[in-house]
């Protein structure tokens, strides 16, 4: 949620960053600021009467300890009407806020001065590509395909027990999962990550901090009964740890990284593009998250990126880095780097990863603070990123290392599966 003091200051600068996302935030912005107005009337208002009524108070007890008793009593009916008076003023404060904060939940985030203009993900901007694109032959078989024929996925039996996109993994398709979960904790881990296992409901109020409510309600699973959501990713639960938290500048950098089983609902999804692994609606991420001071969370993005480029590397994918435009870039982000790895047998790419930084936009929801040295009290950043997501891995994995005798794993995942080969 983007702060109400630079709404008022800056509005101007508000509706034309937030054109870069295809966002007309004209008549939204002058709603805010005229509400925050009458916001602010209430208040001085009401802090007025408040004040008078607190000094009256002090004059009739003064009059009474004086003996003048029928001052006193006329000074009362005086302090009457200002407690009826305040009470509605607080009222039509409550009111205001209410209205106020309905209006900013609906602005998105400012995007970073870098993001460029554009529609689609076809105007990302890429970045970076790495490693070598191998051409696995005609003979090349999908992910799907290969899934059925050495046992390892049964998409069916999902289908039977639950629904699409809620496949079963067997055999050594359970084992690679268990392998890329322990293999993305330990590189966090070494990578100065502290790690946590979270709850996979979470409560409004957190679904609210993070920024799925109310933009995001309609993807996510909910259990109306109890007001509580399955989490999309282990972001809402890890971020929110930190809600209505004041930090000291020594607790920095906060870094976290959690395994979790991840639901969307992925309403309107369909085709071939989403065929086996490439969308579902239950499947296993690690996530990353970092809380930073407002100076240093660039170049904490910049970090986190290089930390996913280098899984990508010891798994041996071919890899490119994309940063987000405005039209593809989320409500809640200033800066998305997306990565996609390169499937070989459905010769595309597939996204991976992403990691981004929300700057202040969470933790204004979440009152999430720090501390300076100087005692000054300012909103933290907060980022995070797929570190990473396991089914597309699996897909290119599975593509990508296909041989006449069965899949070859790579090297860095050996000591976790416990085996060289899928046959």
């Amino acid at each position: 949620m983007l702060q109400i003091s630079f709404i008022r200051e800056h509005p101007q600068e508000v509706v034309n960053r937030l054109k870069i996302k295809n966002f007309d935030a004209s008549q939204l912005v002058k709603q805010i600021i005229a509400t925050d107005e009458l916001r602010r009337e209430a208040q001085t208002r009401l802090d007025e009467t408040l004040a008078e009524a607190n000094k009256l108070a002090k004059s009739i007890g003064q009059l009474f300890k004086e003996g003048k008793r029928e001052e006193a009593n006329d000074m009362k009916a005086r302090s009457a009407a200002l407690k009826a008076s305040s009470k509605s003023l607080a009222e039509a404060l409550e009111k205001h806020n209410d209205e106020l904060h309905e209006l900013l939940v609906q602005l998105p985030n400012l995007p970073h001065a870098s993001v460029v203009p554009g529609k689609t993900s076809d105007d990302n901007e890429i970045i970076h590509t790495e490693g070598e694109i191998r051409d696995a032959g005609e003979k090349a078989l999908a992910h799907w395909d290969l899934a059925k024929k050495y046992r390892i996925i049964d998409f069916e039996l999902g289908n039977k027990v639950t629904g699409a996109g809620f496949p079963f993994y067997r055999g050594k398709g359970a084992r690679l999962q268990r392998a890329l979960i322990n293999f993305f904790l330990e590189e966090g881990v070494k990578a100065g990550y502290e790690e946590y296992q979270p709850p996979l409901l979470v409560n409004e109020d957190s679904a609210y901090g993070t920024g799925q409510l109310p933009d995001k309600e309609g993807q996510m699973y909910a259990v109306p009964v109890d007001g509580l959501y399955l989490i999309p990713t282990a972001e809402v639960p890890i971020t929110n740890i930190y809600r209505n938290v004041i930090l000291k500048e020594t607790d920095f950098p906060v870094k976290n990284v959690a395994y979790s089983n991840c639901f969307r609902r992925e309403a309107g999804s369909w085709g071939a593009h989403v065929r086996g692994l490439n969308r579902l609606h239950q499947f296993d991420k690690v996530e990353i998250v970092q809380i930073r001071k407002q100076d240093d969370s660039y170049e904490a993005l910049e970090e986190m990126r290089e930390y996913v480029a280098s899984l990508l590397r010891k798994l041996e994918l071919p890899f490119r880095i994309l940063r987000l435009c405005g039209g593809d870039i989320s409500f809640t982000s200033a800066l998305t780097y997306d990565f996609e790895v390169f499937s070989e047998a459905q010769k595309r790419w597939l996204e991976v990863s992403s990691v981004s930084n929300f700057e202040s936009f969470q933790a204004n929801r979440m009152k999430l603070r720090y501390k300076t040295k100087e005692g000054k009290t300012l909103i933290a950043h907060t980022l995070n990123g797929s570190a990473l997501a396991l089914p597309r891995i699996v897909a290119a994995l599975l593509e990508n290392n296909q041989t006449e005798n069965g899949i070859k794993i790579p090297e860095a995942l050996v000591p976790y599966t416990g085996f060289e080969m899928i046959d």
